[in-house]
């Protein structure tokens, strides 16, 4: 049985590389329904099953996530086969990832695919384009950050991404440092990655088990402790705010080389701090933590991170602050000021978090 081949930007065909592909292109999707559920029908009507090691020559593992890996790989051209494993990944989902993905592709912000897809007697698995630079999470310096500068450049191209993906009526709801991908150290170009958890805008979650420093208070609401049957919290409707305050979250933390929080709860010291200064900032004194920031970074930040979803901003309204200073020039050293309390801050390499949601 062939590969198939579905592509969304037809220069980055892999046609002449293996033999037999069917190839079909968005254009070809009937009218009706959306691009991406008319993909998801065909893939599943049309998976083909291969061997790995016999149609590639797997170089080496260069991601690892709970999901699934993501190797180096040739077929005459160097690419990166992401493959999930069969006994924890249902077919819908990996449709889903895939065909999001490849609609998503063409953006130059976003990671390129190939349009290979296939299952194996225990694996799914799709070609996409192959970023040879490390992950963002990789160059932060803990208690420190990444150059101003740099932060700036990566803000803007993820910013960009995102709002192409809103645009789409998507939201990507994975955002962190370990899916941006670098193509050089310095930021100058950076590809967002990872589609395993977007959704579309106004799908419901019932719950979710776990919490990320990432999450926005709304979806911290919605997890289910232990011994519970239910949440208390309504359903939550997926919207694009949750990839605003995530993204504020990501650009505190490479600024930083901190996160701001362990998770947004009242149980939670460093997120009460927060929440307590933003609701009353007359009152409340500024954090410790977010002392080092200018005005206009502050400003930038609570419109990133308000704590009532309906008040944040737009992704790309980020972009007005990038001729800004965001940090003071005379830095915190030490970080032992007031007490202790920014040395006992959650240092990023100290909470590589996963999560597990329904």
């Amino acid at each position: 049985m062939p590969i198939l081949f579905l592509s969304a930007c037809p220069e980055k065909s892999l046609w002449c590389l293996i033999p037999g592909i069917v190839m079909i292109t968005l254009g070809s999707v009937p009218e009706g329904s959306s691009p991406i559920e008319e993909l998801m029908e065909l893939m599943a009507q049309s998976l083909c099953q291969l061997n790995i090691k016999e149609h590639f020559n797997v170089i080496k593992e260069i991601g690892r996530g709970k999901y699934g890996r993501v190797l180096l790989v040739t077929h005459r051209t160097p690419m990166a086969l992401k493959v999930l494993p069969k006994a924890s990944t249902k077919l819908k989902g990996f449709l889903r990832e895939y065909c999001i993905s490849l609609h998503l592709s063409h953006h130059p912000c976003i990671v390129g695919l190939f349009g290979i897809a296939f299952q194996s007697d225990e694996h799914y698995g799709f070609a996409q384009e192959l970023v040879v630079g490390r992950d963002l999470f990789a160059v932060i310096q803990p208690r420190v950050g990444i150059p101003e500068s740099a932060v700036k450049r990566c803000a803007v191209q993820v910013a960009s991404a995102l709002e192409f993906i809103h645009q789409l009526g998507l939201v990507h709801r994975d955002i962190k440092p370990e899916n941006v991908l670098l193509l050089d150290t310095h930021c100058q170009r950076v590809k967002l990655a990872d589609f395993g958890l977007t959704q579309k805008q106004g799908t419901l979650i019932q719950y979710i088990t776990g919490t990320l420093p990432y999450m926005a208070p709304e979806l911290c609401a919605m997890v289910l402790e232990e011994g519970q049957d239910e949440v208390k919290a309504p359903p939550l409707s997926v919207q694009p705010s949750l990839d605003t305050f995530a993204f504020g979250v990501l650009l505190f933390c490479i600024l930083t080389g901190f996160f701001p929080w362990e998770h947004c709860m009242n149980t939670d010291d460093f997120y009460q701090e927060f929440s307590d200064w933003q609701q009353n900032p007359e009152k409340s004194p500024v954090p410790s933590q977010w002392k080092r920031f200018t005005p206009a970074c502050m400003e930038m930040f609570g419109r990133l991170l308000a704590l009532d979803a309906n008040e944040r901003c737009l992704v790309e309204e980020v972009k007005g602050f990038v001729g800004k200073e965001w940090v003071r020039s005379k830095r915190l050293n030490g970080l032992v000021e007031d007490s202790g309390k920014i040395s006992a801050m959650p240092v990023l390499r100290e909470l590589r978090c996963t999560l597990n949601s329904a």
